[in-house]
């Protein structure tokens, strides 16, 4: 029996994937901090597929202790499809952010990614089938105002994905690796962002995309043989792209 992996997966993008995946007959492992959120998606999941294995872990990947035993804890099972998706963001100014968020979101965004891709490519790079997706952003390729580190973190997302794609497909590994890169989604990544309890995309965001369209582009990108989905920050189509990133091959000498 296979599996998908989830992190995140509680709301937003990590849940509506889950569905879609659910909608595939994909078992699932999901994974985020609030279990009670995760049975809820269980049981979501039962009304589209009865037949299909949903195996929760709840876990903090922000505290740098838990990401390997969340690994080992997965042995017993054969995963075929790993997304990294959780994540968050933080708007502020460099000089006025706080600083404790700021680490939990390094910890997050870059070294739960880093740490859980790199264990899953040394157990199954060469698997037929495989797939790593990394959840990165439009500002995982630009810049934007008040949200310098957040994108910083992105940008590490995105080189580091697109990078490893490229690794893999010189050394001839049947593992695809892809990165998303989502503009504005209407999620809880604004209330996160911003530190509020509520936020109305409607009104406050001229274009975004539901959550549930989002995890149906990640789903064009999974079928697909393209390094990188994007939704362009203009026109809000989404995407399918070669690498965006300039790979330096290495010398053969």
């Amino acid at each position: 029996m296979k599996y998908t992996v989830i992190t995140g997966a509680s709301s937003g993008i990590g849940y509506e994937t889950a569905l879609a995946f659910a909608t595939r007959g994909k078992n699932l492992i999901v994974a985020a901090r609030r279990t009670e959120e995760l049975e809820k998606l269980k049981s979501k999941v039962a009304d589209i597929n009865p037949g299909l294995d949903v195996i929760i872990k709840s876990v903090d990947l922000s505290a740098n202790t838990n990401i390997h035993e969340f690994y080992d804890s997965l042995q017993s099972y054969e995963i075929e499809t790993w997304i990294n998706n959780a994540g968050f963001g933080n708007f502020a100014s460099v000089g006025e952010q706080n600083l404790n968020k700021i680490e939990s979101m390094l910890h997050l965004n870059i070294e739960a990614l880093t740490i859980l891709s790199s264990l899953y490519v040394r157990d199954y790079a060469d698997v037929e089938g495989t797939q790593i997706i990394n959840i990165s952003s439009g500002g995982g390729y630009k810049i934007i105002a008040n949200a310098v580190t957040y994108c910083a973190t992105k940008f590490y997302v995105s080189a580091f994905t697109e990078g490893l794609a490229q690794e893999l497909s010189e050394k001839g590994a049947p593992m695809q690796v892809k990165v998303l890169a989502p503009a504005a989604t209407e999620t809880e990544f604004a209330k996160r962002s911003f530190d509020i309890d509520h936020f109305e995309y409607a009104g406050a965001i001229p274009k975004f995309h539901t959550a549930e369209q989002m995890a149906g582009f990640l789903l064009d990108l999974y079928d697909s043989e393209k390094v990188v989905g994007i939704v362009n920050g203009e026109t809000y189509e989404f995407e399918l792209r070669d690498p965006i990133f300039t790979y330096v091959a290495r010398s053969r000498n």
